[in-house]
């Protein structure tokens, strides 16, 4: 891979341009945790912060030392799938008790509607509070 049509000031300026980009989404990421916001909230911004500085900064190194584009290109690859498998694993674990009984509740129901089996609304609104329903 050769940036020669570029003159080595500008791949240099690119180069540390980018760095510089990159650190400053990190710090930009970081300086939220100090707020009163949710926990989640705080670790969504860092994680995407941290996320989009440090491809900047691997884009940075792409352009100053090219022969090594294999790994950096593998790193870049891997900051965006870990990324997101983060996020997702998150956003699982963040979801509440309240909230995965309604969407195992509301999930049922519409499985049952699907199969022909009319639930009643009680059954359903039961079942989304939580409660047992001791019908027979």
């Amino acid at each position: 891979m050769s940036f020669s049509v570029l003159g080595p000031a500008v791949l240099s300026g690119l180069s540390y341009g980018c760095m510089g980009i990159g650190l400053w989404f990190w710090l930009w990421g970081t300086w939220p945790l100090l707020g009163d916001r949710s926990v989640l909230y705080k670790l969504h911004g860092l994680s995407v912060s941290d996320t989009l500085g440090s491809m900047l900064i691997i884009l940075g190194l792409l352009w100053k030392i090219p022969r090594e584009w294999p790994l950096l290109i593998l790193a870049l690859i891997s900051l965006a799938i870990w990324n997101t498998v983060l996020g997702y694993v998150l956003a699982y674990c963040s979801a509440g008790n309240g909230e995965l009984a309604e969407r195992q509740a509301l999930a049922r129901a519409l499985e049952s509607s699907a199969a022909g089996n009319a639930l009643a609304p009680d059954t359903i609104s039961s079942d989304l509070t939580g409660e047992v329903s001791h019908d027979g």
